[in-house]
């Protein structure tokens, strides 16, 4: 897994590139100091992972991750304040580590990469991706669901949850929704933006929006908008 380091404390980036420097499934690729330098980098070395500072001169790290348009990296936070660790799960922030960085913390943050596997081993293969066929079994309190796939027209992300549409219902599954995307086939469901991915056979009508962007309307009258660059993405897929 190939991770950018993102801290404008260059001791501080120093000294968690040590920290990884046994760790056999990560490849620290680069560094950056402030935000401007990360987007540069993350656009030219195409990273899995960030670890990411909260507290950088100019932008913070909060606002460097929300301008991300997907498909986003994973992000652990380091920081010295315990304060915004609210926010970055809203964020879908893997974890958040706070300065200075003990290796036993860092060790349990890595482990969530790959829940099934041990600390610095990469699971074998990619979990099963679904057919629009296959059925999924549902459950929120005690209500349950054995729901098509085909049936699912919109899922949103709630911080570490996912709300997920389909008929009448909308349950909301302790999922992140970038867990929940590597299970969905791309060619029936597409990440509109941050927090929203739908079903494109779902989809009911399109029309320009501001800046380039597209606002879709799928059947049932939800509306989801597309930024400039995912409308993009959206046009060459679907375009013949």
């Amino acid at each position: 897994m190939r991770a950018l380091l993102i801290d404008d404390e260059r001791l501080a980036r120093g000294e968690l590139r040590r920290l990884l420097t046994d760790v056999k499934s990560i490849e620290v690729v680069g560094e950056a100091a402030n935000a401007d330098e990360a987007r540069e980098q993350l656009n030219k070395l195409k990273p899995d992972l960030l670890f990411l500072d909260v507290q950088m001169p100019g932008e913070t790290g909060l606002e460097f991750l929300e301008t991300l348009e997907p498909p986003v990296p994973l992000v652990i936070f380091t920081t010295a304040y315990d304060e915004f660790a609210v926010k970055a799960f809203e964020l879908n922030a893997l974890d958040y580590l706070l300065k200075p960085v003990d290796p036993a913390r860092l060790e349990a943050a890595l482990e969530r990469l790959h829940p099934r596997a041990p600390s610095g081993v990469m699971p074998a293969e990619r979990p099963e991706v679904l057919s629009p066929d296959d059925k999924v079994f549902v459950r929120e309190g005690d209500n349950c669901w054995f729901v098509e796939v085909k049936c699912i027209r919109l899922l949103e992300s709630e911080g570490n949850y996912t709300r997920v549409h389909f008929d009448d219902a909308q349950p909301q599954l302790f999922r992140s929704l970038n867990a929940m995307e590597s299970r969905l086939d791309p060619k029936s469901f597409f990440r509109a933006n941050r927090r929203q991915m739908i079903n494109l056979q779902w989809i009911a009508k399109i029309e320009p929006w501001f800046s380039g962007g597209l606002l879709v309307e799928l059947k049932g009258g939800a509306k989801v908008e597309l930024s400039r660059r995912q409308a993009q993405a959206f046009r060459e897929r679907m375009s013949l």
